[in-house]
């Protein structure tokens, strides 16, 4: 063979090896571009859309899927009454309406008797105790069965700490005084302050303040001094009441439509749960942060009158609180074996607790000598 052939062959061949190398990037480009599908969802949720740590949080929870997900996944976030009523979240996501939501368990305790124990349970457990129950103590494995049935998957998406009592246009010295009083309280704080002889309503956060105003209430819990400033309790009640002896550790929830879940890249499913972690977190410590200096403005530049509850009447309503929710374990199966994990848990916590962080506080208020 001649060289110039040699040489044209050799062309060739290197031609093929360049179109071969070239082709195969092609080929891989094409295998992951279903992945780059930007996915758009909706969230619905319970709260005023801008309402501080609760409304705002969403919104901070949505940014930080946008970012990490490099946009593939745009969550729209809608505030109560903006595409449903903050009471109708639980459905909503459950049919499909919206992919998310975010709201408390509590509030579909007439649908699913056990919900409570996924919130808060009165005089049950702290914020940080709860989420050690969900995290490590079978909690979570628990409620994602009770929502099995709905298509739903729970996820812990922030916790209140302990809330105040709430806002109230009389004294409370008294059992007596409660007698009769309309007070916004949900789920079984409602139910033992109906037994201690109030009359409590189930009422979505937006109708609240002009409820106050209007004398339709004459009193409601909400959370605690950041959230309640920025809501303006204070406007229309005077007496503000604590321990939060209803809610000592609220857990609030993400729910997420299964099916539209199951239509996500693992990774976006992962980045989801992850996202709404750190929204539980977060959600947090900005209230733990924010509540001081917020009770601070409340009392001293508003001049709310800060009470505490009796203590006769704190003992009565630990006495209530037992018998209902030794009620709600024996209201069904899922209920009783619920409340066998949760208390069980809530019993050795306790234990620890003692000489923990409550022996640390005492300890930490003893007089310099």
């Amino acid at each position: 063979m001649r060289l110039p052939s040699l040489l044209c062959l050799f062309a060739s061949l290197l031609l093929l090896g360049a179109c071969g190398e070239s082709a195969a990037p092609a080929a891989t480009a094409t295998a992951p571009a279903q992945e780059q599908d930007v996915h758009e969802w909706k969230m619905i949720t319970s709260w005023p859309k801008n309402l501080p740590a609760v409304g705002t949080s969403p919104e901070e929870f949505s940014r930080r899927v946008e970012r990490m997900t490099n946009g593939r996944l745009l969550i729209r976030v809608y505030g109560a009454n903006e595409l449903v009523g903050g009471l109708e979240v639980f459905d909503a996501v459950s049919q499909g309406v919206a992919e998310m939501g975010h709201s408390g368990a509590y509030y579909w305790q007439g649908k699913i008797a056990a919900t409570p124990f996924f919130s808060s349970i009165p005089f049950g457990l702290t914020g940080s105790e709860q989420d050690a129950w969900l995290s490590y103590g079978g909690g979570n494995e628990l409620w994602r069965e009770l929502y099995e049935p709905f298509g739903l998957i729970p996820v812990r998406g922030g916790n209140s700490g302990t809330q105040m009592f709430g806002w109230f246009n009389r004294e409370i010295n008294s059992l007596e005084d409660m007698q009769g009083l309309k007070m916004r309280i949900p789920s079984l704080g409602g139910e033992v302050f109906r037994r201690a002889g109030g009359t409590p309503v189930t009422m979505q956060v937006s109708d609240v303040f002009n409820a106050l105003q209007t004398g339709v209430l004459d009193a409601t819990e909400f959370i605690s001094p950041y959230n309640d400033l920025a809501a303006g309790y204070h406007t229309v009640a005077n007496y503000y009441y604590y321990p939060g002896w209803h809610e000592p550790g609220s857990t609030l929830e993400t729910v997420i439509n299964k099916a539209a879940f199951d239509t996500l890249p693992a990774d976006l499913q992962a980045i989801l749960l992850t996202a709404t972690e750190a929204m539980n977190q977060l959600l947090h410590d900005e209230l733990t942060a924010k509540n001081n200096e917020a009770l601070r403005i409340l009392v001293e530049e508003h001049g709310v009158q800060l009470r505490k509850l009796p203590d006769d009447v704190l003992i009565e309503l630990r006495r209530i609180s037992e018998e209902v929710v030794q009620e709600l374990a024996a209201s069904d199966p899922a209920a009783a074996r619920i409340f066998k994990s949760w208390s069980e848990f809530r019993e050795g916590v306790m234990n620890y607790r003692a000489i923990a962080e409550e022996a640390f506080i005492e300890a930490r208020r003893l007089p310099a000598n």
